[in-house]
């Protein structure tokens, strides 16, 4: 079967939540995929951040298949051998004393959620069931009912109703206006550090530091949904150092189990998850024996191969060398480390077409918001290969 062919299948028996470009990928390796007609593509996406460490890294396959031919689930109703390490281990890593893990990214969030819910009706005395949590006009934080009633962007909410109360959302960017909203039912300020799906749209330099400083003035929790910016991909481990700042919940995912397993977790200190009781809040699947493995192999990965450190230098150079291409379609070219967005101009016709034509190049990125290309390769990319991408770059940008 051709490309095509595949196409044909989903488009036939697949529902159509998705508008992929028309390339379908049979295998990968490092920065590297091929479609089911042998061609070779450099991935400029890592499956929006999620395999940071490249395809099938060998390391993380290797505990995959050993732990797969333990035991794979035991339920959170028995202990298993990995789990705890994990714990540890993420905790050694980031720096926060316990974790909770869950398995997309979604689920974390909604973990953080009802955590800072219980923080403000069990510690700051919020009255019970008024709690509000302030986030950013642009947000994704994910797309179930609770997630989507707080999103600024119509299309994920049209058709969806009732939403869940409890939520404000302000300007991005602004902290003054998360100072206005505060009021003394407000729980928490969950923040993106930077805005992927929006564009990568990056804050003014101080806005974390300020909307940290205005939490802790306030009694107020930060929340920082690092599922995409974090673990390395933004040149440092979490996005938050940019700005000094270490929220008070860190949610992480995605690039957790480098593309081999859904594994994402909630990291605070214990006066915070410590809240939680046996039986408030759980999952069938999070922390099981092999997405702890995984996990635990992924992460070593980005210590050991130094990928927050590579995603810091080459995402700088990508950055500046994106931003040196003379092209009459570029409005701006934007990012931190290794997740970098170039705007086009509203006459440019959209996003979608150039992302087209870096298809056909052996370039795969993706659009985001109809006018920005997003380029996010995984973090193991080297000098060379970047350098071999910015001709074809350059030629993709100048089309007519």
């Amino acid at each position: 079967m051709n490309t095509q062919d595949f196409v044909a299948l989903e488009e036939q028996y697949g529902a159509h939540n998705y508008h992929p470009l028309d390339v379908v990928i049979e295998k990968g390796e490092g920065v590297w995929v091929y479609d089911v007609d042998g061609k070779k593509y450099l991935d400029c996406l890592s499956a929006y951040s999620a395999v940071n460490q490249g395809h099938v890294h060998p390391k993380i396959l290797a505990a995959l298949t050993e732990q797969a031919a333990k035991i794979t689930l035991t339920s959170r109703a028995f202990r298993n051998d990995q789990l705890p390490l994990l714990y540890k281990e993420l905790a050694e890593i980031s720096g926060y004393e316990v974790s909770l893990p869950m398995n997309s990214g979604a689920e974390a969030v909604e973990t953080a959620i009802k955590l800072a819910r219980k923080w403000g009706y069990q510690v700051k005395g919020i009255p019970r069931h008024q709690a509000e949590m302030i986030v950013a006009d642009g947000n994704f934080h994910g797309r179930t009912i609770s997630i989507v009633s707080f999103s600024s962007e119509e299309f994920y909410k049209d058709d969806f109703g009732p939403f869940t109360p409890g939520f404000i959302s302000v300007s991005y960017g602004d902290a003054e206006a998360v100072a206005a909203a505060i009021t003394p039912n407000t729980a928490a300020v969950m923040l993106e550090p930077i805005q992927g799906e929006a564009g990568v749209v990056v804050p003014p330099e101080g806005y974390l530091k300020r909307v940290a400083q205005i939490c802790k003035e306030n009694n107020v929790l930060l929340v920082a949904d690092e599922i995409q910016t974090g673990l390395g991909r933004t040149g440092k481990f979490f996005a938050c150092e940019h700005d000094g700042v270490r929220a008070d919940i860190t949610i992480i995912g995605k690039a957790m189990a480098g593309g081999f397993y859904p594994v994402s977790a909630v990291l605070a200190d214990k006066d915070i998850l410590g809240l939680f009781s046996p039986g408030e809040h759980g999952s069938t699947f999070g922390g099981n024996p092999l997405g702890a493995a995984v996990a635990r192999a992924a992460l070593n990965v980005i210590i050991e191969e130094k990928l927050v450190e590579n995603s810091e230098k080459l995402g700088t150079y990508f950055m500046e060398q994106l931003a040196e291409i003379p092209s009459p379609h570029v409005k701006e070219v934007r990012g931190k480390g290794m997740l970098i967005g170039v705007e086009l101009k509203e006459e440019a016709g959209g996003a979608r077409r150039f992302c087209e034509a870096l298809q056909e190049r052996g370039i795969l990125a993706k659009e985001t918001h109809d006018h920005v290309i997003r380029f996010a390769p995984p973090l193991v990319i080297d000098k060379e290969t970047l350098d071999s991408i910015f001709p074809v770059i350059r030629d993709v940008l100048n089309m007519p």
